[in-house]
């Protein structure tokens, strides 16, 4: 760094050899004055010299006069193409004491792209002369130009002179100049970051007309921006106070903009900067209320929003299309669907005009709360208005006419679109397919699978997924299978909805193997199972045949303890499960234990959970509790169901508590809980099983005369009954009485008319029921085994093979 200090002559001659001696001769010329002319003639003189290095020009006698600031300056800009010899006179002059102006320097070295060096020169004049040096110098001796202003703002903000910054922006302004908007922005940041937003207020006018405005950001809005970053809320708002009661004029555009920042995370200080607007001014417009409305139903604090709209009408602005669709758009998502519903009627009312896009979101929420009847009359409202659904309109009606089995009339709407000459989305096709599948139509779901191929759309993991889905509910698991393969030959990964729908497939058909061996590829593919996935493989664990074969009770338990290692939060049906568990595996004292866990935590119990308690108590003969668990269930809000007495009954009729059975049969009338096929089927076994078989036939007639359907365990109660008093033709009858009823007869329908058969002595009638079962595809289970082979059979029955083996032998 070069110092310009008079006092060493050595410096001068190492820094300056040549020229400076003729600089130094020209100070004790004689100081008689020279005219304009002999100024320039001097002036162009010297700057002939230094281009030339023709020193000895600058001796001559004519040129002893000491030359005036402004000859100086135009030296250096008759330099101005010599960038180098006019920084060499610059730092003569300026060791001169000739105070040259610094903004003629930096205008020649920054017109040659000298930056740097304008820099460089720029901390040299901070060094020798501070903070305090006239950085405009003679600025007014000639046309200002903006990239050295923007230069000279940019050196004072770097050194925290931002008065000074701010002084050349000014005059630079009052003089025509527009300064670069980036310039005058990082002027604004270093106001605020020296706490001098007093200056900002006292020149607000000139900022505004500096050429910021029509950026589109504001010098009002940069400076509360910047200050709401910083947290000093208060300067922020006092600061707008301030420029408000100065009679600066603000846009209220600018204060919108800033709201709608605040609104995102800040939306009390928002609402604190909306107040002063309201105070204050500018008068707010619909869009300031609803950038705030809109901010508050995110939040979803309702009753703060809605008092921001009364406040609009209070002060005579009329809420438009905005501000109506945003607060009920608010209302929908906070499920108060009364308020939004008032809302939405009152803008058609007062003649707003709702758009498609109103329109369809409520119809949207209707359809998802399940209220199709609602969705269709401001669907109907709509097409009054005059407004045509759109794709989106359209699908959201097919999706709630197919979640409603109303999939034809959801086919009729397809058709709809297609007339109008619309594309359908993925979503109308994965509602559609979705809606078919769920209805059993498989054929149709695929041929719409295969015209959303031909029409370009590729099918995505919710449509296989549906597929899927569809697939398995039909025990088609093969097929599921493969498409699942099919998934991942087109490079779409699988999801866990894909997983769970395989897994339930497989425990449909009772394949629990299956299941388990799906629920191991899961962590192959790098799939988390969900609450979903757990309930399901967990509800395999209580199956009898599933923990008898391949699983046992505490398998489940162990699936539970690592879902929880996984975070994955239980819903009640997976603690329901674990209640099960916990009573096949006889711990009767853990299951007590999370029992009262749930009533004393977040989770409340629901009646599977009371249910099952009950149920687990009295499978293992603990009825005081069960009695306990009982009167707990009578105190809450929904109270015993016929599920619970069922589990009561069945419990005093084991008991052979004939009385107790028949008065909770009693209770069930009174308070209105109706008695099913299993309530029913208790109280027949009783009978069955006592001497009064009549009484089984009496309520087996009952049943029926109250549109109760008999399943194939009432009429097996029924044939039991009167195989064991050796009615076997009046057992035959009920058995067929069930078939013309459509129900399938079980192994255990089928075991016992065969043993009645036996023990008659009727073996031929048992072989040919028994081959009758392995032909429908009923498998005969080890009791029916173990049971045939008391009964010796004729030689000709064995040869033929129906006796003994699992299925016929060919004849």
């Amino acid at each position: 760094m070069l110092l310009f200090s008079s006092s060493s002559l050595q410096l001068r001659e190492i820094f300056f050899p040549r020229i400076f001696s003729v600089f130094v001769k020209l100070n004790f010329l004689n100081s008689r004055g020279f005219s304009s002319d002999s100024a320039k003639a001097l002036a162009a003189g010297i700057s002939k010299a230094i281009k030339e290095g023709n020193f000895n020009l600058l001796d001559s006698s004519v040129y002893g006069s000491n030359l005036q600031r402004n000859e100086t300056n135009l030296v250096l800009l008759s330099l101005e193409s010599e960038p180098n010899s006019a920084l060499k006179y610059f730092r003569w002059a300026e060791i001169s004491g000739k105070d040259p102006s610094f903004y003629t320097i930096a205008h020649v070295l920054i017109r040659n792209g000298m930056f740097d060096v304008a820099d460089k020169v720029f901390d040299e004049m901070i060094t020798n002369r501070g903070k305090d040096f006239n950085v405009l110098g003679s600025i007014r001796d000639r046309s200002l130009d903006a990239d050295v202003c923007k230069f000279l703002m940019e050196c004072c903000c770097r050194y925290g002179m931002v008065d000074k910054a701010l002084e050349i922006f000014v005059y630079s302004t009052q003089l025509g100049v527009v300064i670069p908007q980036d310039s005058v922005y990082r002027m604004l940041n270093s106001l605020i970051g020296s706490d001098r937003v007093d200056l900002i207020a006292d020149h607000f006018d000139k900022l505004c007309r500096g050429g910021i405005e029509p950026s589109g950001v504001s010098a009002h809005g940069f400076v509360l921006d910047a200050l709401f970053c910083k947290g000093e809320v208060t300067k922020a708002l006092d600061f707008h106070r301030l420029v408000m009661e100065r009679g600066f004029r603000v846009g209220i555009v600018s204060c919108n903009k800033v709201l709608k920042g605040l609104s995102v995370d800040q939306i009390e200080v928002a609402s604190r900067l909306l107040s002063l607007v309201l105070d204050c001014g500018p008068a707010p417009n619909v869009v300031t209320f609803c950038t705030l409305i809109n901010g508050f139903c995110k939040r979803g604090e309702m009753d703060r929003a809605f008092d921001l709209f009364k406040v609009m009408e209070q002060r005579g602005i009329e809420p438009d299309l905005i501000a109506y669709s945003t607060l009920i758009d608010g209302y929908f998502k906070a499920g108060m669907l009364g308020m939004g519903h008032k809302l939405f009627s009152q803008a058609l009312h007062k003649g707003v005009k709702l758009d498609v896009v109103v329109f369809s979101s409520t119809i949207d929420v209707y359809v998802k709360s399940g209220d199709l009847a609602t969705a269709s009359v401001v669907y109907k409202r709509m097409l009054c208005q005059g407004i045509s659904p759109n794709v989106v309109t359209y699908t959201i009606l097919i999706k709630g006419l197919c979640q409603d089995g109303r999939i034809y009339e959801a086919f009729g709407m397809y058709g709809q679109i297609l007339k109008r000459g619309m594309e359908p989305s993925i979503v109308t096709y994965s509602s559609l397919i979705d809606g078919f599948c769920k209805c059993g139509n498989l054929r149709s779901g695929f041929a719409l699978y295969e015209d959303m191929i031909k029409m370009g759309y590729p099918p995505d993991v919710v449509i296989y997924g549906v597929l899927v889905d569809g697939l398995s509910k039909q025990g088609l698991m093969l097929h599921a299978m493969r498409f699942s393969v099919k998934m991942l030959g087109q490079s779409i990964r699988l999801n866990v909805v894909v997983f769970n729908s395989l897994i339930d497939g497989w425990c449909r058909l009772n394949r629990f193997d299956e299941a388990l061996k799906v629920f191991r590829l899961m962590g192959i593919y790098g799939i988390k199972p969900d609450v979903a996935t757990f309930t399901t493989v967990m509800r395999v664990s209580i199956m009898e045949d599933a923990f008898c074969k391949h699983m046992k009770p505490t398998i489940g338990l162990q699936l539970f303890d690592l879902m929880q290692r996984n975070k994955i939060s239980a819903d009640i049906a997976v603690c329901n499960v674990v209640i099960h568990l916990l009573f096949k595996c006889h711990r009767i004292e853990d299951a007590s234990k999370f029992f009262n866990n749930l009533i004393e935590g977040k989770m409340e119990p629901d009646i599977v959970t009371y249910n099952t308690m009950i149920c687990g108590y009295c499978s293992l003969r603990r009825l005081d509790e069960a009695e306990r668990i009982f009167e707990l269930l009578k105190v809450t809000p929904f109270g015993p169901n016929t599920v619970t007495l069922t589990i009561l009954i069945h419990v005093l009729c084991k008991n052979n508590d004939m009385d107790g059975a028949i008065r909770m049969f009693s209770i069930m009338a009174e308070k209105g809980s109706k008695p099913n096929a299993v309530t029913y089927g208790c109280l027949m076994d009783w009978f069955s099983k006592s001497v009064d078989i009549e009484g089984s036939f009496k309520l087996f007639e009952e049943m029926q005369e109250k549109g109760i359907s008999p399943s194939i365990v009432s009429y097996s109660i029924i044939i039991d009954g009167l195989c064991k008093r050796g009615r076997v033709d009046e057992a035959t009858n009920i058995f067929h009485q069930a078939i013309d009823a459509k129900l399938l007869p079980d192994v255990v329908a089928y075991a016992i008319l065969i043993r009645g058969y036996c023990k008659v002595g009727r073996l031929v009638e048992a072989a040919l029921l028994y081959e009758h079962m392995l032909r429908n595809g009923v498998k005969p289970d080890d009791l029916l085994q173990r049971a045939l082979s008391e009964y010796n059979p004729p030689k000709w029955l064995m040869s033929k093979g129906v006796w003994v083996h699992d299925k016929p032998m060919p004849d």
